[in-house]
């Protein structure tokens, strides 16, 4: 462990110009090659006790630096470019809470129906049986089974107020803020 001393630090300081010369030799850019020896050098000071006074503090403030460039270097591939802003438009998803209340609601009107019907319609829509195999399983006629399934459907969409397929999925206020196709800019604001 180092303990900090006038020498260690004055080591310290005179490794700067070196660091970042080598910063702009990975970087290309001179902003960008000092934002890196500044981080560098910050995560150097803050783990200051892990250097073992008398080895090689170049070597080791070298080695922090190039970590710590590598290390931008990954997290920048998974970044995107999006000045205009349309890739964050296109990341909106539907409100997530809505379909857990809609899930439970479906929960307790499945609970609701009749014991052969819920049955039927769990063997056939949740199960993926066919209906030959769901009529062998509840030992009935296909004909009885699917008019177990058409019945339970029935009753389902009506205990749920559900009309047509329209009326899954978000609903109007939520579906106006998905199909926002552009992001506002100050000067539109002030043009609008």
């Amino acid at each position: 462990m180092a303990e900090v001393t006038p020498d260690l630090r004055n080591e310290f300081i005179a490794c700067i110009p070196s660091m970042r010369a080598f910063a702009s030799s990975l970087t290309g850019a001179g902003d960008r090659a000092d934002d890196l020896v500044q981080e560098a050098l910050m995560k150097a000071w803050a783990n200051l006790h892990s250097f073992t006074a008398g080895t090689n503090m170049r070597a080791w403030l070298f080695t922090i630096l190039r970590n710590t460039f590598y290390s931008n270097c990954r997290k920048l591939k998974r970044e995107v470019q999006d000045t205009d802003g349309t890739y964050a438009a296109n990341l909106a998803e539907h409100p997530q809470q809505h379909g857990h209340l809609d899930f439970a609601d479906f929960r307790i009107a499945l609970d609701k129906l009749p014991h052969d019907q819920r049955e039927a319609l769990i063997l056939i829509g949740a199960s993926g049986f066919s209906y030959e195999e769901a009529s062998e399983i509840c030992g009935c006629a296909i004909g009885t089974v699917k008019s177990r399934v058409n019945r339970a459907r029935a009753k389902l969409a009506e205990m749920l107020s559900v009309s047509s397929a329209d009326d899954f999925g978000p609903d109007g206020s939520a579906q106006a803020v998905l199909s926002v196709t552009s992001v506002p800019t100050a000067k539109s604001r002030a043009m609008g």
